[in-house]
């Protein structure tokens, strides 16, 4: 059943300038709403300040969502709210993601609470790295959700992913991971992201305001930033190649993701908010398709027409899931599926960098820091042949 779109209505997008947050806001635009979007510029992702592609028809506020005196402004004559403003990726900080990620959520939720805001809908945006790991098949127990991978095993160059059940330790063959796998990411961003996942899940059942989570695969496209060194995997690839520098890859570079254009995932937001079959969930986002990083890199690669292979030195981040592509099943059956494949969306985001001018590599001091941090680790023995 759907709700449907009500004319008139004003739709806030916090984060509405970043890369999933402005094709929203596009989209929203073109279904009549009238669109408001807060956001604080981050200066890693927005380097030269407001892009030209914030929509000249919407209100923009720049804002922080930590901010409450900012939030009652934002929120008002608001019927939906699209919560996109985070902070991502491997970036060193700890306390930064806590304030944004976490706070910044807790902070939006309270005010449309304790202001008796009359919000119709909110729709928050989660991450596929709320999940310890990616589901599995065992030969002997079937579908299983092992466990985060111990460091231990990670610094001996061992990356196969293993069957949690008793006494058994097989590896696992990756299958797709469904929503009911255990949540409880093992990064600093994954925490933060499932935090304000479940603030806002549970919020919205004690408020009864319809709330859904959306949990996105690796999103990417037009004005992903080139400048952030620390997120957007295809982003870095690309910065890499077009410098002549190839592109780094972590472990042995067969781990798998979930890669889903943001157009598609702007579309999915769309019909969060206008069907109520996804209310109160943590909805999974993605194509349902696995893609080694290897083989990213090397269609990246092959796109720019550059002759650089990616290089792998043995290198690890702990808590980094070997294997992960959503089962997307529960929003298809809500009606969305992706309509842009891998390789027509690299295609479109690197023709986009292609307008952008200048681009340097910001991913060789990057690495430096993260070593420092030790958020990156070499491993201690070349790494073993594992899926």
């Amino acid at each position: 059943m759907t709700t449907g779109r009500r004319n008139g209505e004003r739709a806030l997008v916090t984060g509405g300038a970043g890369l999933i947050g402005s094709h929203l806001a596009d989209g929203l635009l073109k279904e009549g709403y009238r669109v408001r979007i807060l956001d604080n510029l981050e200066p890693q992702t927005h380097r030269n300040g407001k892009p030209a592609w914030v929509p000249k028809e919407a209100e923009f506020l720049h804002a922080d969502v930590r901010d409450p005196r900012a939030l009652r402004p934002a929120l008002e004559d608001v019927d939906l709210v699209f919560h996109e403003a985070a902070y991502g990726g491997y970036m060193p900080g700890i306390s930064k993601y806590v304030e944004v990620n976490s706070l910044g959520t807790a902070r939006l939720l309270e005010t449309i609470r304790d202001e008796n805001l009359p919000i119709r809908k909110l729709v928050v945006a989660s991450s596929q790295a709320v999940y310890r790991e990616g589901a599995g098949l065992c030969a002997q127990h079937g579908l299983v959700f092992p466990e985060s991978r111990p460091v231990e095993d990670l610094a001996r160059g061992d990356y196969a992913v293993r069957c949690p059940k008793l006494r058994c330790g097989e590896p696992a063959q990756p299958t797709t991971t469904p929503e009911e796998a255990p949540t409880g990411g093992e990064t600093v961003y994954a925490i933060t992201k499932a935090e304000g996942e479940k603030l806002a899940l549970t919020w919205g059942r004690a408020t009864g305001i319809p709330t859904v989570a959306l949990r996105y695969s690796c999103t990417y496209g037009p004005r992903q930033s080139i400048f952030n060194p620390y997120t957007g995997v295809i982003a870095i690839f690309a910065t890499r190649l077009l410098n002549g520098r190839p592109p780094v890859l972590y472990e042995d570079g067969e781990q798998t993701r979930d890669f889903c254009y943001v157009e598609d995932v702007a579309r999915a937001n769309l019909l969060a908010a206008a069907t109520d079959a996804l209310d109160g969930s943590a909805v999974n986002v993605g194509s349902g398709r696995a893609t080694t990083i290897r083989r990213v890199a090397q269609t990246v690669a092959a796109a720019l027409g550059v002759a650089i292979e990616p290089v792998a030195r043995g290198e690890y981040r702990p808590g980094e899931m070997r294997h992960l592509t959503s089962d997307v099943s529960r929003i298809r059956a809500a009606g969305h599926t992706p309509r842009v494949d891998l390789e027509t969306g690299i295609e479109r985001y690197l023709d986009w960098i292609a307008t952008q001018g200048d681009v340097r590599d910001y991913f060789a001091a990057a690495e430096e820091v993260l070593r420092e941090k030790r958020i990156v680790h070499r491993a201690a023995a070349a790494p073993r042949a594992v899926r």
